[in-house]
């Protein structure tokens, strides 16, 4: 039985055939048009007589594609457009190609929008250069410029054609004073930096021909130094071996002076003592040197001390043959001299040597929304300022003077009002002023601090963005040496905004739903990522809400801390919130410790000593790098964990400032139960935007005036003196997506910084332990919870220096031996032992 091997053929989709028909279709116009209007231009005149006649087979055309192709020449060349109908036969290939095979690239339709200018401006430029050239401008071309040239003249038409040309440069091209100024600028500071590039490049080859230069002379120099030492030490023995042959010589003829005698006169030989014994005299031979022998001259030859000293020393090396060698120790360093040496050895310590091919995400990832410059409405300026004088004047209030001062969302009036006129009752009149104005809210500030005017906001109708493009591209934040820099906006003078988050140290932020939070938190971040390394900046994320903070889990490898256990950096789990405060807490007093032992007062200066090598890595010491815990929504952490949650918080607020731990609390409901006392008082700096009460107002900054802004960014800042209105930098969610995506694509650490070991104390401890395998530490962490009278797995890991995991079994392992109590919530377990005397003995039974 024979089996038939079929194998079905995929079906090709029915639309799909269709779009490639349809674009082999186009693909074939154009080609034919293109080349009949090649075609058309060179033999074009010749065929005119043919195309009366379109039938007549006797008199055929010189075009490729005979009378058909001559005729669309005739159209849309000679009757059109002239030469610029090539535009037309390009656009069907391109749109041919398309529809047949779906390339992205390619755009015809972008290409014939930007070439109907062309289509228009060419055969006019043309017609107006070659007016006899019917080929280049066309019938259109012709016409068009014999009737501009009989209305303006022919001048007229080149300035037409000229003006037309720029505003097509400046509307498509984006072509303003500005970019040119930029663009020359660009190419100056480009032409400088070359220019100091090739400048370092001369001096580094002058450097290294002036060394190579120097050491060749110091060769030349010890070469020939060891050869003029070499020839003198020649001639000095020759010397010395000749004189002494002369002055033996001299003393024998002359018969005057005998050696032995005057051996024998001055030269006692010192007969060793009883009790020294002496095996054998050691001989010295003195070669005496004598310049000149004259009669009268007598010979001392008795040695000097000097050389009793070393012919002692020769002898007594002789005598033992052994060399006495000589070790000089030197005094032990101190450790500034040891800090000193390394910095001088090694340099200084830099954090960013863990991450050296970072690199900062460009400016140009954040869009452009505004031009950098506030549109001033003159119209509007005169209008809102004479009702604002009618107004006041209804009520009897007359104004010495009035100024305007323009930002992007809000303009400032500032009065000055006649002597006599008392403040409150301006204020009073808010209401008043905001209805003659139609305004959506306006704020009035009685006095302006500093100043002795009365200032009255009002929004504009026409408010302009504020880019972040703007704000992080300003030379405000660029050159700020801010620990933590954060660009928030721009004021109403319309200058940018910088605060230093180091200082606030906390910052609360608050207001109703869609007014500008999330933006504002972006804002903060982003701030951060394009100023902070990652081995200076730690982020610790709390998003209950899940949606608004998950864009940076992309960055968890350069940027994120968690604890070592959890699978996401991000928390959206208000249960592992607790812990990860906790944590936090943890991280503090440890960091309180290293400030300490450095003796040290914030983390400014421990990281400056560090970086000076003035601390002992082997001792514990590292580089600590700052870390800002972020949460997104408030109020849902104290709806479902409540005192959990705010004592930690508040305990951070309180202390953690020294040791570069900062917080940053949004919530969009600013009642007094979400932001409690406790949370106000260590919660300086506060953000408010629009919400929609007064008592919401009071709540947040202490002072009315949140309710009257405007919202979409604006906001209120303050650190607890004056308040600052803003207009909050706009940065939407793809440019944060594509900063995220080009940080996370870096090399980056192994993992998220992993904050230290915390495990929540479970209620359910009721579990069936062994004593028989008990902890090594146990009777440590017994008699250490005993003393301290505190039964907390805290404690244990302070002290003791263990992991939560660790201290965690100890206390189970204490509550059952009876030592603790069982667990309380938030409170520490009871101690059940009072003294230590006791502990002994439940520590005998044990064992």
């Amino acid at each position: 039985m024979a089996i038939k091997n079929t194998q079905e053929v995929p079906k090709t989709p029915k639309k799909q055939i269709i779009k490639t028909i349809v674009g082999i279709i186009f693909l074939v116009l154009g080609l034919l048009l293109f080349i009949s209007f090649i075609s058309y231009f060179f033999n074009g005149l010749i065929d005119q007589s043919q195309i009366t006649d379109l039938l007549d087979k006797n008199d055929p055309a010189e075009n490729v594609f005979g009378k058909f192709g001559a005729l669309l020449g005739e159209i849309f060349i000679l009757q059109g457009i002239g030469v610029v109908a090539f535009f037309i036969p390009v656009f069907f290939i391109l749109l041919g190609i398309k529809i047949a095979t779906n390339w992205k690239k390619i755009k015809p339709f972008t290409t014939l929008y930007q070439s109907i200018f062309f289509m228009i401006w060419l055969p006019v430029l043309f017609g107006c250069i070659f007016p006899d050239q019917h080929m280049l401008c066309g019938v259109m071309g012709f016409e068009i410029n014999d009737f501009l040239n009989s209305f303006i003249g022919k001048l007229g038409v080149i300035l037409l054609l000229i003006v037309s040309l720029i505003i097509y440069c400046v509307i498509h091209f984006r072509v303003t004073y500005e970019t040119l100024q930029e663009k020359m600028e660009e190419r100056a500071k480009q032409k400088e930096i070359e220019r100091i590039e090739k400048e370092q490049e001369r001096l580094k080859k002058e450097q290294i021909e002036l060394r190579q230069r120097k050491e060749q002379e110091e060769q030349e120099k010890i070469n020939k130094f060891n050869q003029d030492a070499e020839t003198q030490q020649e001639k000095d023995a020759l010397e010395e071996l000749n004189l002494i042959k002369e002055t033996e010589d001299k003393a024998i003829q002359s018969h005057r002076i005998n050696p032995d005698e005057a051996f024998s006169q001055n030269f006692t030989v010192n007969q060793p003592k009883e009790e020294e014994q002496v095996d054998e005299m050691p001989l010295n031979i003195t070669t005496l040197v004598v310049d000149e022998i004259d009669d009268n001259d007598e010979v001392d030859f008795t040695p000097t001390y000097e050389e009793e000293l070393v012919d002692e020393q020769e002898n007594t090396d002789s005598a033992n043959g052994v060399e006495l060698k000589i070790t000089q120790i030197d005094e032990e360093e101190t450790l500034e001299q040891t800090s000193a040496r390394l910095v001088q050895e090694q340099g200084e310590y830099n954090q960013r040597l863990d991450l050296p091919n970072f690199q900062f995400p460009p400016i140009s990832m954040l869009k452009k929304y505004d031009t950098g410059n506030t549109l001033i409405d003159q119209k509007e300026l005169e209008v809102n300022k004479n009702r604002i004088i009618e107004t006041l004047r209804n009520y009897g209030i007359e104004i010495a003077s009035i100024t305007a001062t323009i930002g992007p969302t809000v303009t400032l009036y500032e009065i000055v009002p006649q002597a006599g006129v008392r403040i409150s009752k301006i204020k009073n009149l808010e209401d008043d002023i905001a209805l003659s104005l139609s305004a959506l809210g306006i704020r009035i500030i009685a006095p302006i601090p500093g100043k002795g005017t009365i200032g009255i906001e009002v929004p504009n109708s026409n408010p302009s963005m504020v880019s972040m493009h703007s704000v992080i591209a300003s030379q405000k934040f660029q050159n700020s040496d801010m620990e933590l820099p954060i660009a928030f906006g721009k004021t109403i003078t319309n200058e940018t905004f910088i605060a230093d988050l180091a200082k606030m140290p906390h910052l609360l932020m608050a207001g109703a739903t869609g007014q500008g939070k999330s933006v504002g938190l972006n804002a903060i971040i982003t701030s951060l990522l394009y100023k902070k390394h990652p081995s200076e900046l730690k982020f610790v994320m709390v998003d209950p809400k899940k949606v608004e903070l998950t864009l940076y889990s992309k960055i968890e490898r350069h940027y994120l801390a968690k604890l070592p256990d959890a699978e996401e950096a991000i928390i959206t789990d208000n249960a592992k919130v607790i812990n990860t405060l906790n944590s936090l807490c943890i991280e503090m007093d440890d960091r309180y410790d290293l400030l300490k032992n450095a003796f040290v007062r914030n983390i400014k200066e421990y990281n400056a000593k560090f970086k000076e090598r003035k601390l002992n890595p082997e001792q514990g010491h590292r580089f600590l790098p700052y870390i800002v815990l972020i949460v997104d929504e408030f109020a849902d952490l104290i709806m479902t964990a409540g005192k959990e949650v705010e004592l930690p918080i508040a305990r951070l607020a309180q202390l953690a400032r020294a040791v570069g731990i900062h917080l940053i609390v949004a919530t969009q409901r600013p009642s007094v139960n979400v932001i409690t006392g406790t949370i106000k008082a260590n919660f300086p700096a506060r953000v408010a935007f629009r919400v929609t009460s007064k008592i919401d107002s009071r709540t947040i900054l202490d002072s009315p005036g949140a309710d009257q802004l405007i919202g979409k960014g604006d906001m209120l800042f303050t650190t607890g003196n004056d308040l600052v209105r803003l207009q909050c930098a706009f940065v939407d969610t793809p440019e944060v997506d594509k900063i995220t995506e080009f940080i996370g694509e870096q090399r980056g650490y192994p993992d998220a910084m992993h904050l230290p070991e915390y495990v929540g104390e479970e209620s359910n401890s009721n579990l069936d332990i062994d004593l028989s395998d008990r902890d090594v530490l146990f009777e440590d962490a017994a008699r250490l919870i005993v003393i301290a009278q505190q039964g907390s797995a805290s404690l244990l890991q302070r002290k003791l220096k263990l992991g939560y995991n660790r201290a965690g079994r100890l206390i189970d392992q204490l509550e059952a031996a009876g030592i603790v109590g069982h667990f309380e919530g938030s409170k520490a377990r009871q101690v059940l032992i009072q003294d230590e005397i006791s502990l002994e003995q439940l520590l005998n039974n044990l064992n």
